[in-house]
């Protein structure tokens, strides 16, 4: 055991920093922020087809980090790893509403993950069919971004 922290601290640090890292930072810069910025340009399109669209799955990031880390601050925070497994993070074993909060904002950053891909696929179909491009000539990443958009 450890003498400087309990086990639900320590699995609580490791919850926060897997949820931060994957969904709060690797997904919104890899896959939206450089989608957002590369994709335009290689589908040599003005703007992605929904503007707005992409204005509120951009939006709907900070308003799910804000749930995650309201749900840090509730109890001593969701311990249950980053798989979120169900018997970690089932009422028996954690109680409390810090689970409830977190699995809430991975809900509302999935929502801007499916805004983003669907905002993605269509200005890929779009700058297609516009410009008159097959499939076959796009680049590596656009077609990285269209398979990511579908997963």
């Amino acid at each position: 055991g450890s003498i400087l922290m309990d086990e639900q601290i320590y699995n609580s640090m490791i919850t926060a920093h897997a949820f931060l890292m994957i969904f709060f930072f690797v997904m919104p810069v890899a896959v939206g922020g450089f989608g957002n910025w590369l994709l335009p340009l290689m589908m040599n399109v003005m703007d992605m087809a929904f503007p707005r669209l992409n204005n509120l799955s951009f939006w709907l990031v900070p308003v799910a980090l804000l749930f995650m880390s309201m749900s840090l601050l509730i109890g001593l925070g969701p311990g249950t790893g980053w798989t979120v497994y169900p018997p970690l993070s089932n009422s028996v074993y954690h109680f409390g509403g810090s689970i409830d909060f977190a699995i809430f904002s991975l809900h509302v950053a999935g929502v801007s993950s499916i805004l983003g891909g669907i905002n993605f696929i269509t200005t890929c179909m779009k700058g297609k069919i516009s410009y008159v491009l097959s499939l076959e000539f796009l680049t590596l990443f656009v077609w990285a971004m269209i398979v990511t958009s579908f997963l």
